[in-house]
Formats: structure tokens, C-alpha cells, sequence
């Protein structure tokens, strides 16, 4: 056979390289097609049952990977994971209502999720309205007669009210509503919406479920049904996640359980200094007797109350930036749950789309601080946070 030319060479060398075991660790399969000896085997691929790829907007052997272990997290028969969490929550909703249909969303949602609602969907006739869904009564009186979606957080952003995903469940049934979920602040380890009776559930991966600060991605899980419908919103939109960001996503997951045990460990921990600290004003985190929803965590969350805690401090922006600048260790950062302690300063970052009126009715003033406790020994951080604190 006649020697390719150097081009040719440089184009088609190195695809003649057979394994004869598996590597432990999986490969990333940094590819945007795969190919096909034939058309009847590329037909092949359109068959239900078919194993195979072909193009990677529609799937690739990572994200695939990474589905089955977050479905398999979560107690769910499927997943889709997406570039971003808040692509999970817009193709989650989207696959359960159309033009004319109202989505009913907890008052106490992450701002962008809110502004999602009224900035886009609603321009494209997806109705909504919004009810403090830790009063049933609130919700069962916001139903309207199009409603076909409910949608909360099982631990509210950022005053970490926690949310009666059950009760919620019952009554979104009732009235033939969808139930979704964002169980990003508690993640699969601390709690599984599905079990109590919801229909989605949808995280952004970049925090817990990665939990490096190192991916941004998303993941919707529910039955096949749900998450076939979902996955084709999602290829259409374009918002599939990559094979690289989904490698990632694959190797933060595997120490998963360790971190979540030191998280929740820690946030116990920070809370309860935080809330005999007389520069304090009030302290939010669900395993504290103090908060409001106490009895429906400790009903829920099976005494893992997660590592986010959320606290009040005096209403003077000068002070709180000397109480920024003097943490050593502790970072201000928009995102949370990477291993690293961040605080987060929500009037202005998350919920900042919010008019000032709304801000005051939620308790979202200067003063609130939101701290994500990373996986540090917990006297480092209570050390860092003391010697801050005296700044205030």
C-alpha cells in the first residue's frame, strides 16, 4: 500500500490503538461526532435500544456516565445533565407547561430562577405568580385554574427556610400540577425529593454535586418519560454539557459522600458559635431549634442539615466590608459548596433584581450574609470569623 502523504498522515495517524483491558479511570471523549462504518449502521443509531453516539449535542459516552450516577443518587429512573443549573431549571419547567400555562413559584426562590419566570417565560406566554410555599394554605389559595407546575427549593436561598417537599407534593397532585424541585443547597446526600413525592428534581452541579469550583453544569432527574422530553429541550436549545465539564463533574462526584459528611459536620458547627456570638443578630440554618422550620428539617433531612448558614449582622455597608476584608481564609464569592468556606452577600449578588420593597418584605438587607462552610477543620473557620467579627 502506498505511504499517505504528510497531510494525510498528520490527519488520520494515531486511530489504530486497541486496548486490550480498561482503564480505571474513564477517558474524557473530547469529541464533537463519532462515526460510522456505513448507513445502515449509522440507521442503527436511531433505534430505541441503540448504545452507540453521534453527534455530541445529543449525547456523549461522559455526560452519559455522569447521568447514571446522579439518577442513581437521587433515586431516579433518568438524567439529563445540562451546561448550567439554571438551563436544568429553565428545560425542567418548560417541559412540563406551554403558551397560555401558569407556574406557581415559592416567594423564596433564587432570584434568577424568579427573573427566569419574568423576564423570559413570561414574554413567551408561561404564565406565574409566586406564594410563600412554607404556608400550604398560601399555595393552595395562588392555584389557578391553568397552574401546572409548582416550583421551590427544598431549602430556600438564602434565609434556608426548608420546604414540606411531601405536603407540597400532595397538593400540586391534587390538582394535577408538576412538583419541581431545586435541591441545590441540600444535594442527594441530605435529602431525595423523588421519595416524597415529587416529579422533578434539578440541581446545579457546580456546587455540591462537583463541588470544586471548576465546573459550571446542571442535572434534571425524574422518570424516563420526563427526562426523554426534557433531554429534547435541551438538545434543541443547545444547552448540553460537554464532555470535558462532564469529566470533571464525574471525578468530583466520587468523593461526594466524604464532603457532604464534613459539610454538614462544620455547618453544625459554625451555626452554633454564630448564635451565641453577641455581634450576631439572628442565625439561619435548619438544624439550629431557633429556626422558624426547624420541625419540618428535622422531619425531612434525617439530622443532616447541610454546610450553607445564613446570618444577620448590623445594616452598615461600611462595616460589613472591614468584617470582608479582615477574613483571612474566607473568600467572597457569588457561587457556594466548593471545598473552601465563601460568603456571599445576597442583596447583592443573588436576589439584587429584586426592588428593594421586595428585599425588606424577605428579610434580604444589608446585614445578611450567607456563608457556604467548606470541608476545613471547623476551628480554623470559627477562628477566622472570630477575629472578623471584631470588626464589626
Amino acid at each position: 500500500m502506498k505511504k499517505k502523504g504528510f497531510s494525510s498522515r498528520s490527519v488520520h495517524g494515531g486511530k489504530d490503538i486497541h486496548l486490550s483491558n480498561r482503564p480505571e479511570a474513564m477517558p474524557i471523549y473530547q469529541t464533537s461526532v463519532f462515526t460510522f462504518d456505513d448507513l445502515s449502521h449509522m440507521e442503527s443509531y436511531f433505534e430505541p435500544s441503540s448504545d452507540s453516539y453521534l453527534y455530541s449535542r445529543d449525547k456523549n459516552p461522559n455526560p452519559s456516565a455522569l447521568e447514571q450516577v446522579y439518577a442513581d443518587l437521587e433515586g431516579g429512573e433518568a438524567a439529563v445533565v445540562t451546561s448550567s443549573g439554571m438551563a436544568g431549571i429553565c428545560a425542567g419547567i418548560l417541559s412540563c407547561v406551554q403558551a397560555g400555562d401558569h407556574v406557581l413559584c415559592s416567594s423564596e426562590i433564587y432570584g434568577v430562577t424568579g427573573a427566569l419566570l419574568e423576564k423570559e417565560l413570561n414574554r413567551l406566554g408561561v404564565e406565574y405568580s409566586f406564594a410563600s410555599f412554607h404556608d400550604l394554605s398560601s399555595v393552595e389559595s395562588a392555584i389557578q385554574p391553568n397552574t401546572k407546575a409548582f416550583v421551590t427549593e427544598v431549602v430556600a436561598n438564602p434565609l434556608l427556610t426548608v420546604m414540606d417537599i411531601g405536603a407540597l407534593a400532595d397538593l400540586a397532585h391534587a390538582h394535577q400540577c408538576q412538583l419541581i424541585v431545586d435541591s441545590t443547597f441540600t444535594s442527594p446526600y441530605v435529602i431525595r425529593p423523588l421519595e416524597f413525592g415529587a416529579d422533578i428534581v434539578v440541581h446545579s452541579a457546580t456546587k455540591y454535586l462537583n463541588g470544586h469550583n471548576d465546573v459550571t453544569a446542571g442535572v434534571v432527574i425524574s422518570d424516563q418519560g420526563k427526562i426523554n422530553r426534557t433531554r429534547e429541550i435541551i438538545v434543541r436549545m443547545g444547552c448540553n454539557l460537554g464532555p470535558f465539564e462532564a469529566w470533571l463533574a464525574l471525578r468530583g462526584i466520587k468523593t461526594f459522600a466524604l464532603r457532604m459528611k464534613q459539610h454538614c459536620e462544620n455547618g453544625m458547627k459554625i451555626a452554633q458559635f454564630l448564635a451565641q456570638h453577641p455581634k450576631i443578630e439572628k442565625v439561619y440554618y435548619p438544624g439550629l431549634p431557633t429556626h422558624p422550620t426547624f420541625a419540618v428539617a428535622e422531619k425531612l433531612l434525617d439530622g443532616r442539615y447541610g454546610g450553607m448558614v445564613s446570618f444577620k449582622v448590623v445594616d452598615d455597608k461600611e462595616k460589613i466590608n472591614r468584617f470582608i476584608r479582615t477574613l483571612e481564609s474566607i473568600n467572597l464569592a457569588p457561587s457556594l459548596a466548593g471545598v473552601a468556606s465563601t460568603l456571599s452577600h445576597p442583596m447583592m449578588t443573588s436576589h439584587r433584581a429584586w426592588s428593594p420593597e421586595k428585599q425588606q418584605t424577605w428579610g434580604i438587607t444589608m446585614g445578611l450574609l450567607r456563608l457556604s462552610v467548606g470541608i476545613e477543620d471547623a476551628e480554623d473557620i470559627i477562628a477566622d470569623l472570630e477575629q472578623a467579627l471584631e470588626q464589626l
